[in-house]
C-alpha cells in the first residue's frame, strides 16, 4: 500500500536502504547501515514498515542517473519519507532531484555518512538505545554482500581528469586510507568468515599517492601505506585477494610475483578504455596502448595463469574506423580474459561534450557489435582451453540441483561462473577442488 508523504514522527525505528551502482557507492552503503544499527535503528526490506528510506544514488552515466531518479521516485510513492545521498546529492543532479521529486526529506552527497546519520536521526527519533549486552553489532559491521566475500575499498576520490569521467567533481581528489586502518577491517573481515576480499577504489594503482606512502603500524609493525606493502600484507591473510581498478603503473610489477607464487589471485581489473593512442590522448588517459600491451606480455610471462579483465569505450568522439580498427588489433594482442564494452555516452559536466566530431548512435551501436564480436571469440577460446583442468572454486550458493561458484578467474557479479550439477551437499563460502568438464562463451561446468 502507498503511505501519503508526512514529514510527522513515525511509531518505529525501522530505515529502509537502497544501494545502487558501484562496489565503491556499495561499501558506503555498509558504513552507513552499519552505524545505524550501532545507533539502534532497524533495517528492513519493506517500504511499508519503514520509517524513512534512504537511497544511494550513482550519478557516473545518465542511465545510471535515471535508474537512481525511478528509484527515488518509487520509494516517494511506496513510503513518502526519502533521504537521497551518494554520487548525484552535489551540485545539479541534487537540483535535478529535487526539481523531480521535491518531497525528498533531504539530499546529501557520496560517503557524506555523518551529514546522513543526521538527518535520519532528524526525521527519525530513535524510541530505542542499544544495549551493548544484547544488541550485537558484527565486528565486521552491516554487509550487503554474502557473508564468505567483501569489498573493502583502500581510497576515495581520483587525481586523474580523463574528459569522460565526472567521479573527480563528485568524489573529489585521491583520499587513501592508512594502511594500518586497512589492514585492521581486512583482520575483522576475515575473522568473520569472509573468504575471499575484492580490493577496490576510484584508481588502485595510486593508493598513497596523496600521503606520500605514510609509515603506519599493522599489529606493531611498521608499513608504508603503498600498492606493494598492502599486497603484500594481505597476502599474509591466507585467503582470496582480488585487485579491481589497477592503472598500469609499472610498480604494480610488484604485485606479479605474488601472484605467481599463488599468494594473490591472478586476477588483475585493469580499465583501459581503448587501444588506439590517438583516442587515449583526447580522453586524457593515464597510460599508453603500446606500453600496456608490453607490460601485458611481461606480467604473463612471470604469471602464465593471470587473468585481466578490462572495459572499453566505441564511439568517443572523434573515433574514426582507423582508429577503432585498432582497437580491434590491441584487443586481438592483448587476448583479455574478460571485458566488458559500453557505447560512449555523454554526462552532463564531462568535458568530452565539447569535443568535435560526434559518433552518431547508429554507428556507435555497429561497432560495439563488432568489437563484442570479436571478444566474444577471444573469451570462449580462453575458457575452451580450461576444460579438462583441475580449478579451485570458491562456492557461491546451492540448491537442490547443486553448487554455483567462481575460479580464480572469477569476480562475483561481472565475470563467468562454474556450475556444479549434483554437489548440492556444498554450502557457500566453501572452497573445492574439481576438473573443468565443459565451456561455453562466459560459464564453466563440472
Amino acid at each position: 500500500m502507498t503511505k501519503p508523504f508526512s514529514t510527522t514522527t513515525v511509531d518505529n525505528d525501522r530505515v529502509g536502504f537502497i544501494s545502487l551502482g558501484c562496489p565503491k557507492a556499495l561499501v558506503d552503503s555498509e558504513r552507513i547501515l552499519t552505524q545505524l544499527k550501532i545507533e539502534g535503528y532497524e533495517i528492513t526490506p519493506h517500504y511499508e514498515d519503514a520509517g524513512v528510506v534512504i537511497v544511494n544514488t550513482c550519478g557516473f552515466i545518465d542511465a545510471a542517473k535515471e535508474e537512481s531518479l525511478e528509484a527515488i521516485g518509487e520509494a516517494v510513492r511506496e513510503n513518502g519519507r526519502v533521504l537521497v545521498t551518494g554520487c548525484m546529492g552535489r551540485g545539479d543532479d541534487a537540483g535535478h532531484i529535487r526539481a523531480r521529486h521535491p518531497k525528498v526529506l533531504g539530499i546529501s552527497g557520496p560517503a557524506a555518512y555523518e551529514e546522513v546519520l543526521s538527518t535520519v536521526r532528524e526525521v527519525l527519533p530513535r524510541h530505542h538505545r542499544p544495549d551493548p549486552r544484547i544488541d550485537l553489532i558484527p565486528a565486521q559491521g552491516v554487509k550487503l554482500t554474502p557473508r564468505h566475500y567483501a569489498y573493502l575499498k583502500i581510497s576515495e576520490g581520483c587525481n586523474h581528469r580523463c574528459r569522460f569521467c565526472i567521479i573527480p567533481s563528485i568524489r573529489g581528489d585521491l583520499v587513501s586510507r592508512p594502511i594500518g586502518s586497512v589492514m585492521n577491517e581486512a583482520e575483522g573481515l576475515v575473522r568473520s568468515g569472509v573468504r575471499e576480499l575484492l580490493i577496490v577504489s576510484q584508481d588502485t594503482s595510486a593508493y598513497g599517492v596523496d600521503i606520500k606512502y605514510q609509515t603506519d603500524f599493522w599489529q606493531g609493525r611498521p608499513m608504508k601505506s603503498n600498492l606493494a606493502g598492502l599486497a603484500t600484507a594481505l597476502a599474509e591473510l591466507g585467503i582470496w585477494i582480488r585487485f579491481h581498478y589497477v592503472y598500469p603503473y609499472p610498480h604494480v610489477d610488484q604485485l606479479i610475483p605474488l601472484m605467481a607464487d599463488g599468494k594473490l589471485l591472478p586476477y588483475i581489473d585493469m580499465p583501459l578504455q581503448h587501444g588506439a593512442p590517438s583516442v587515449l590522448e583526447r580522453m586524457k588517459r593515464p597510460a599508453a596502448a603500446e606500453k600496456t600491451l608490453d607490460r601485458i606480455a611481461q606480467w604473463r610471462n612471470i604469471c602464465p595463469e593471470l587473468t585481466i579483465r578490462s572495459t572499453f569505450i566505441v564511439g568517443y568522439p572523434g573515433e574514426t574506423e582507423a582508429e577503432f580498427e585498432t582497437l580491434l588489433d590491441f584487443i586481438e594482442e592483448a587476448q583479455l580474459d574478460r571485458v566488458g564494452c559500453f557505447e560512449y555516452s555523454p554526462v552532463k559536466g564531462a568535458a568530452a561534450n565539447t569535443l568535435p566530431d560526434p559518433v552518431p548512435d547508429a554507428l556507435k551501436k555497429e561497432r560495439w557489435e563488432r568489437f563484442m564480436t570479436r571478444q566474444q571469440a577471444i573469451s570462449a577460446n580462453k575458457l575452451r582451453h580450461k576444460v579438462g583442468s583441475l580449478q579451485s572454486i570458491l562456492i557461491d550458493s546451492v540448491d537442490d540441483g547443486g553448487a554455483i561458484g567462481r575460479t580464480p578467474a572469477d569476480a562475483p557479479e561481472i565475470d563467468g561462473v562454474v556450475h556444479l550439477p549434483g554437489y548440492a551437499d556444498l554450502q557457500a563460502g566453501d572452497w573445492v577442488e574439481a576438473e573443468i568438464s565443459a565451456a561455453d562463451d562466459y560459464d564453466l561446468w563440472v
